[in-house]
């Protein structure tokens, strides 16, 4: 979808503003009642997607970010996640 800011990327999982978009892959812990408590969460930046890559998806793909989970530590990836740290690909749907 195009926006002032050029193009606005949406989508179920999606969450921000435009031109601040982000995803919220989440670390946590199940408790025995089947709870889920969050201690951790990465922010992977969809508005950082190289422009042909965007385009390609925009133009009949789907946009797929890849990041490894964990940082130099071992620990859970937190934070905001842009390229390099995360690769955006346009792939075909199927």
């Amino acid at each position: 979808m195009d926006s002032p800011a050029g193009t606005d990327v949406k989508g179920p999982y999606i969450q921000g503003r435009p031109g601040n978009r982000f995803i919220y892959p989440s670390w946590g812990a199940v408790g025995q009642e089947g709870s889920f408590s969050v201690f951790r969460r990465a922010r992977p930046m969809p508005d950082a997607v190289p422009a042909p890559e965007l385009e390609a998806a925009v133009n009949g793909g789907l946009l797929v970010g890849r990041l490894g989970l964990t940082d130099a530590c071992g620990e859970p990836l937190c934070a905001r996640v842009v390229p390099p740290r995360v690769t955006w690909t346009a792939e075909p749907r199927d």
